[in-house]
């Protein structure tokens, strides 16, 4: 058995893709983690349900289905049960899911560039071929999660498989969220998250970007997104009935909420949508008013704006995200010495300060032409009065 688990970490052998997550008819859970013969995982079942009446969405149970997938392929193929798994388990989980090769992460051109490379037009790396330390994070606190809420009803093991620690627990414990996170050591198998900068579209690369949109639709889309800050998901869900034309709003449904929230947008984007909709059709109101142009008549997808960005990349030979439009509203938006960080954060609608925060930074292009402007400036020349010996001046303040 060890050696099946240090062969993992290795990457020497790599577990079977069995079992799938599938979507369910009722709404407690929404989702159910399936075998290889298509039985559902029983332990995974009531985990998902007490998710879901705690108030959770929809994705994210989906999402914890789907770390719960990986956790029990590796206890399938170690043939280890599920109330008999260890720190062992924990650290194969780990070692496999930082080598095996994301399944997102496959590209199908075979000009495309390398996973993990830098855009040299960007500065942007492209994203790895593996899984992000977040995502293993991410997955250690959904099977540290699951083993907890069955200790609580004692089933199952005594020992939560998953290390914490202690520090991390305390420090977060009773956090100001307008306070800065104290530093604290992870816990054992956490990975590390560095943290960056977040990337906003330089003002001449914005330009290029408008100027690859071909319709009227994504022009408005993309100026509403870095006009208004909106996420993907929020702003292709905005109805006629979500416009308001003449106080210049949109309202959106905010990420993780029900609320529906007022968010300002540019004069320019609304009269771009207003001549998308003009030649259009207004969709019904209760429809979203961004509609696919080919085939049948419904709703823009995600996945649909995140093709018209990627076709406009391929042009460009850039490698710009939709949420880099997110960003570029954020550090307009905290670079703007007419709006404060309490007016961004609630334009942005961010949860904490210090999110809002990250944004006020010196960026790379106003650098490159404030050292510029310095290179350029001439060089200042002493001169002395007249009748004065610049010898003098040399032997009384040196050289």
């Amino acid at each position: 058995m060890q050696d099946l688990h240090r062969e993992l970490i290795e990457g020497r052998v790599t577990v079977p893709r069995v079992g799938s997550v599938v979507e369910l008819m009722t709404t407690h859970p929404r989702h159910a983690v399936l075998d290889a013969s298509g039985v559902a995982a029983e332990p995974v079942v009531p985990y998902l349900r007490n998710l879901a009446l705690d108030d959770n969405r929809p994705l994210t149970g989906r999402s914890y289905a789907y770390d719960m997938l990986r956790w029990f392929r590796l206890l399938w193929f170690l043939g280890v049960p599920w109330d008999r798994a260890t720190e062992a388990e924990a650290s194969a989980l780990v070692g496999w899911l930082r080598i095996a090769e994301n399944p997102q992460r496959r590209r199908r051109n075979r000009n495309a560039p390398a996973p993990g490379s830098v855009n040299p037009r960007t500065g942007k790396r492209y994203l790895k071929a593996g899984y992000a330390p977040t995502t293993i994070n991410h997955n250690l606190t959904v099977v540290s999660g699951f083993y907890a809420f069955h200790q609580h009803h004692n089933r199952g093991p005594l020992v939560n498989p998953v290390p914490e620690s202690a520090a991390a627990r305390r420090a977060l414990g009773h956090l100001d969220p307008d306070a800065a996170a104290p530093p604290f050591r992870r816990a054992r198998l956490r990975q590390r998250v560095r943290q960056t900068d977040p990337r906003a579209i330089p003002d001449a690369m914005w330009d290029e970007l408008f100027a690859a949109m071909t319709h009227d639709r994504d022009r408005a889309a993309v100026l509403l997104y870095v006009s208004s800050g909106s996420r993907a998901s929020e702003l292709l869900g905005v109805t006629p009935g979500d416009i308001d034309w003449a106080g210049q709003l949109i309202y959106v449904v905010t990420k993780g909420t029900d609320d529906r929230e007022p968010v300002p947008v540019s004069p320019q984007a609304l009269v771009i949508l207003a001549a998308y909709l003009d030649q259009a059709g207004l969709p019904p109101v209760h429809e979203p008013v961004f509609r696919t142009r080919r085939g049948p008549d419904k709703s823009l997808s995600y996945w649909a704006m995140r093709r018209i960005i990627q076709r406009a990349n391929d042009k460009l030979k850039t490698n710009w995200t939709l949420h880099d439009l997110r960003h570029t509203a954020a550090d307009r938006m905290a670079n703007d010495p007419s709006l404060n960080l309490a007016q961004v954060r609630a334009i942005m609608r961010h949860v904490d300060l210090a999110t809002t925060s990250r944004y006020l930074n010196a960026r790379v292009e106003d650098l490159f032409d404030a050292l510029q402007a310095h290179y350029n400036r001439p060089r200042i020349e002493r001169r002395f009065a007249p009748g004065y010996d610049p010898d003098d001046f040399k032997a009384v303040f040196g050289g």
